[in-house]
């Protein structure tokens, strides 16, 4: 068995309600966490707002970390990616406002071009729309396999269905994903 990182470590801390703990881990991972948001929504406020929201989400739900099921930054990452879609799908009426180059996150990421941040947006929600149209424990098993690294025998044990029935179900879900995207 493979010890445990030092983000586990902090977690179990979190989980037995170490402030100290809670501390060093947010200094550890605020930044790549508000990236990954910030990449999402595209609203320096938004983004600042969720990334307190999944913090205390953090604070709260650290005793349901299980390092046998992924990394503690990809269990952080989930929380904050269902934080953001969420965030998404109930503004979506709404348009988003463009941000400046001064409200981008002060986090270093990829050297993009403002052209390819434009259609990794335009693509996400594209994506977004069709991810929505699998509806919950598809979408969810999808997220999960393709973003997180779950295996079908973890996405079983998850949803409490057979294996073959978590294989269809992503095996279905990537054909009408493809179909949706192709529109």
């Amino acid at each position: 068995m493979k010890p445990a990182s030092p983000l586990s470590d902090l977690l179990r801390r979190v989980a037995r309600q170490d402030r100290a703990a809670f501390a060093t881990l947010y200094d550890a991972t605020a930044a790549k966490l508000f990236g990954l948001v910030f990449r999402m929504v595209r609203q320096r406020d938004v983004a600042e707002d969720i990334l307190q929201d999944v913090y205390a989400r953090i604070w709260e739900r650290a005793g349901d970390f299980d390092e046998r099921k992924g990394s503690a930054m990809a269990w952080m990452g989930t929380i904050a990616r269902n934080r953001a879609f969420d965030e998404l799908r109930r503004s979506r009426s709404q348009p988003m406002p463009a941000t400046s180059a001064s409200e981008g996150p002060e986090t270093a990421s990829e050297d993009i071009s403002p052209l390819e941040a434009l259609e990794q947006s335009e693509d996400l929600e594209r994506l977004m729309g069709c991810l929505d149209k699998l509806g919950g424990e598809r979408r969810d098993a999808v997220l999960l396999a393709y973003r997180d690294g779950f295996s079908s025998d973890d996405l079983s044990r998850r949803f409490s269905r057979p294996v073959g029935t978590i294989k269809t179900w992503l095996f279905r879900s990537l054909v009408q994903l493809r179909k949706c995207l192709d529109q």
